[in-house]
């Protein structure tokens, strides 16, 4: 949802128009559009890419993933590594377009953590997965850009750890 649609069911709820703090985050929020715009179209022709430079980096760190006996260890795999860090990838993007972290939420950030759990997938080494996406996505945009995207992934660095 929206930050335009939380503002107007929440005002309907109380049966009140907007506040002008309400209204205020609005503008806000209308204010930065084409930069939301802007850092999720980067990130979404740059998936490949990011995807790539993301996971070389956590083999590198982490080498023992892709050793015998490693969670990313066998082609199969190593594509379901590369699979979830596409969607790592969108996930984010979908907070930095609303301008919100709740689409993180709701589309699965907990259900992600309790699957990972149940397959025997460390969480540390989920969540430095996590981090190398993040270096690599804000590597690609400008710092005032960076800046904007950066909570998002630290919202699901977070909701990981």
């Amino acid at each position: 949802m929206s930050v335009v649609s939380q503002v107007i069911l929440k005002a309907d709820d109380e049966l009140r128009y907007p506040t002008n703090g309400e209204l205020t985050s609005l503008t806000q929020f209308f204010q930065t559009g084409q930069q939301r715009v802007r850092i999720a179209t980067t990130l979404a022709e740059s998936e490949k890419k990011i995807v790539e430079q993301a996971s070389k980096r956590l083999w590198q760190k982490r080498p023992d993933f892709i050793s015998p006996g490693g969670n990313a260890y066998g082609q199969r795999q190593r594509a379901q590594c590369l699979r979830d860090f596409g969607w790592y990838l969108r996930l984010a993007t979908y907070g930095v377009l609303a301008g919100d972290k709740e689409p993180i939420e709701k589309i699965g950030i907990i259900g992600a953590r309790e699957m990972y759990n149940a397959l025997g997938v460390p969480m540390p080494g989920m969540v430095e997965s996590i981090v190398c996406l993040k270096e690599a996505s804000l590597a690609l945009l400008s710092q005032e850009d960076a800046t904007a995207a950066a909570p998002y992934f630290d919202y699901i660095i977070q909701a990981m750890s």
